[in-house]
């Protein structure tokens, strides 16, 4: 816009012999027009050279590889016919695909009740637990040449953010009475009001609230959403606990249940991981969880000795060395999952192992879940959740009343 003013300064300049009326000369116009060019050159500059850097980062990001589920040391998985998804009564291992044909409760329609969807904001300045941090455009860490299982980052620091929340409230919901809820990340997620849409009109689930809570911006090591999803502890169940729910009640006059069998949490990528982070270390609060591409991996940033491989630790330690949580899981990953995406080379960021791994701690401790490996399909893929959403809804709440 400011060019744009300029540009037309100059252009009624040349009209009235370099003069704009009301200033003094042409000697001022010249000065204010090049003054413009060189910040406008500068700002092209600086942008070109940012896009630069993240089209060098991605050229550098290796291509994923396609998986084979039946890889020696993957967990041994039922092969349905392709276009199938497993019945939402079976738990265990299932391998799907290539064809992943959109499932009909994922079409909007219009014989079917419709939930009203509320929005809010959320600012930073407003928040005890999450204040806000962010990492400088263009940057990412390097690994501790001391240690490769961990990452300095040195462009972090503290930023305000805002974050967007959607509320999805059934018609069939009674005011007043205390209702189930799902809890999801980076909001808001049509997909799944679709399909409590649909699915509740047919009885296959509760009438339940979906709460779809924006990130706090960026991504990964160093970035407010890092810090919310890949932090191992229960700071994120807290916060919105303490600071989401409560807004939920208040803006869209509802009432919600305490009863951890109530309660679910669902997200994609380090979302997934941060829906299980958030029932582990509250299961008083969350006892299902539903998750796309769980980033169960190496991505906790800053470093904490107690986790200190992040989220790989689940497979790795927690899952196998503590007593069996009354926790119900259902995860999905793609056969062209990420793999090192980043500058670490630690062993512990191919997301196609780590949920395998998954599979096999959560079979060991005898868990209820079921685990879905999906052929032809990329990081948390649009068409695979198309297809497989409404059946893991159902699965997730079998034997809730």
């Amino acid at each position: 816009m400011v060019m744009i003013i300029h540009l037309r300064r100059s252009q009624t300049a040349a009209t009235n012999g370099g003069v704009i009326p009301g200033l003094k000369g042409p000697t001022m116009i010249t000065r204010m027009f090049y003054s413009a060019a060189l910040i406008a050159v500068a700002l092209n500059l600086s942008a070109g050279w940012a896009n630069a850097q993240r089209t060098n980062a991605a050229a550098k990001r290796p291509r994923p590889p396609t998986r084979d589920p039946h890889t020696p040391g993957f967990v041994k998985a039922k092969e349905l016919p392709d276009g199938a998804a497993p019945l939402p009564t079976e738990d265990g291992n299932f391998i799907i695909g290539p064809t992943h044909t959109r499932a009909p409760e994922m079409v909007v329609r219009t014989n079917v009740p419709h939930g009203k969807i509320y929005n809010f904001t959320m600012d930073s300045a407003e928040s005890k637990i999450y204040p806000g941090i962010a990492r400088d455009a263009g940057t990412f860490g390097k690994p501790d040449p001391n240690d490769p299982a961990k990452l300095i980052v040195t462009t972090s620091h503290p930023a305000p953010y805002t974050r967007k929340v959607a509320v999805y409230v059934p018609e069939q919901y009674v005011p007043g009475t205390a209702a189930p809820f799902i809890v999801g990340a980076d909001g808001p997620d049509t997909m799944l009001f679709t399909a409590l849409d649909n699915l509740i009109a047919q009885d296959k689930v509760p009438v339940m609230i979906a709460i779809s809570i924006g990130n706090g911006s960026g991504d990964a090591q160093g970035s407010e959403r890092g810090l919310e999803y890949d932090t191992m502890s229960g700071r994120y169940a807290e916060f919105v606990e303490t600071e989401v729910l409560p807004r939920v009640e208040k803006e869209c006059g509802v009432k919600l249940t305490k009863d951890p069998d109530g309660r679910a949490t669902t997200g994609g990528s380090s979302g997934g991981s941060c829906a299980l982070i958030m029932a582990w270390y509250h299961p008083e609060l969350y006892h299902c969880v539903l998750t796309y591409s769980g980033t169960y991996v190496n991505q906790q940033w800053p470093s904490n000795p107690e986790t200190p491989h992040g989220a790989w630790e689940f497979h790795e330690h927690l899952i196998r060395t503590n007593a069996p949580k009354p926790i119900r899981i259902w995860m999905e990953v793609g056969d062209r999952d990420l793999f090192n995406p980043n500058a670490m080379r630690d062993n512990m960021h191919d997301w196609v192992v780590a949920n395998e791994n998954m599979a096999q701690a959560l079979a060991e401790k005898g868990y209820d879940y079921q685990f879905v490996f999906a052929r032809n399909a990329g990081h948390v893929d649009r068409n695979v959740k198309q297809q497989t959403l409404p059946e893991a809804l159902e699965w997730l709440w079998q034997g809730y009343k």
